[in-house]
């Protein structure tokens, strides 16, 4: 952890609810709203500037000395931009004699950069991590990291919640019966199982090969698809093209035209609804780590994420474990 000369530190046990601060990054206004709204606990004023050269400038409205406080921020796109208003956050934080500094990041940009594919490529994700800590970061909260490798990356606590419960919790009612659930690749096995244990269901892997950062090929289909519907679960959609493939790969395989797609992150880039406009889908559901266009005529069915964020902060705000929010 980055040491912080002349730091006021505090005992984590004095801390309650009333003594945190809690802040938005122009990434998450509505989330944190909500966020705020669960807590009974107002979003603290602060400021961010565009210049017209481009830089960024942000103030806080408020002392925070000697308080926790919680900075909400998803490294959505522009991610960039998005990650260095964080660091600004953050760096503004430490300077204002904050007590902790806890960055609350729904998605975590840059997740998928965790190893190096050349001799000569950045591993990005080790590198936010150092920016952060850097920059003054405690502790980070994040939901269903691309990679959980990534937490090793931080010299720092790291709690990678998951959003599957409340997932299920919105799914269980809308789905057909004797649906399988299909992991998208033998990445997300564990994933899908979590799934199908939490809905009773059974599970299907796609043996995919991925030709290019944004195209894959799915080469099998392994399990019982015929004439069952199916539930295609991912930790992100970006550009659709992943679940694209699977939806034509399991028609292919014989399953029935009932599918269903569920990701916590809904990118979707520019092009990504038009490859999920398939008359096999029935419905795409996200969550709301990622906010989404107001006039978007498009949208996906949006399961609110705050009362599990709401949760981990009050516990971390008053020092108590997070343990049964994993479960």
């Amino acid at each position: 952890m980055v040491e912080r000369p002349g730091k006021n530190y505090i005992s984590e046990r004095a801390m309650h609810t009333q003594d945190l601060s809690l802040f938005s990054g122009t990434a998450s206004h509505e989330l944190t709203a909500a966020l705020a709204r669960n807590l009974g606990h107002r979003v603290s004023p602060s400021g961010v500037e565009r210049f017209p050269d481009g830089e960024l400038s942000v103030h806080l409205d408020e002392a925070v000395r000697g308080r926790h406080v919680f900075i909400v921020q998803s490294l959505c796109p522009p991610v960039t931009e998005n990650l260095f208003e964080l660091l600004l956050f953050v760096d503004a934080c430490r300077r204002a004699a904050a007590a902790r500094i806890t960055a609350v990041v729904p998605y975590l940009g840059y997740a998928r950069a965790d190893k190096r594919h050349g001799l000569r490529e950045p591993i990005t994700a080790s590198l936010v991590a150092t920016l952060l800590q850097a920059a003054g970061l405690d502790h980070l909260v994040t939901v269903d990291l691309h990679a959980a490798q990534i937490e090793g990356f931080y010299h720092l606590p790291v709690d990678n919640l998951s959003a599957v419960s409340l997932m299920c919790d919105e799914l269980k009612h809308r789905l057909s019966p004797g649906t399988v659930v299909v992991s998208p690749d033998a990445g997300r096995v564990a994933t899908a199982g979590d799934y199908a244990r939490r809905l009773d269901a059974t599970v299907a892997v796609l043996q995919k090969q991925r030709q290019t950062g944004a195209e894959t090929k799915v080469l099998k289909v392994i399990g019982d698809v015929r004439d069952r519907p199916c539930l295609i679960i991912d930790d992100m959609i970006t550009t659709g093209g992943t679940i694209a493939h699977a939806v034509t790969a399991l028609l292919d395989a014989g399953a029935r035209p009932d599918i269903m797609v569920a990701a916590t992150h809904g990118v979707l880039v520019a092009g990504a609804r038009e490859r999920l406009r398939h008359p096999a889908v029935r419905e795409v559901v996200v969550t709301d780590t990622i906010a989404r266009p107001p006039s978007d005529s498009s949208q996906p069915t949006v399961v609110s994420l705050a009362p599990l964020l709401a949760r981990a902060i009050r516990h971390l705000a008053n020092a108590e474990s997070i343990s049964d929010l994993f479960r």
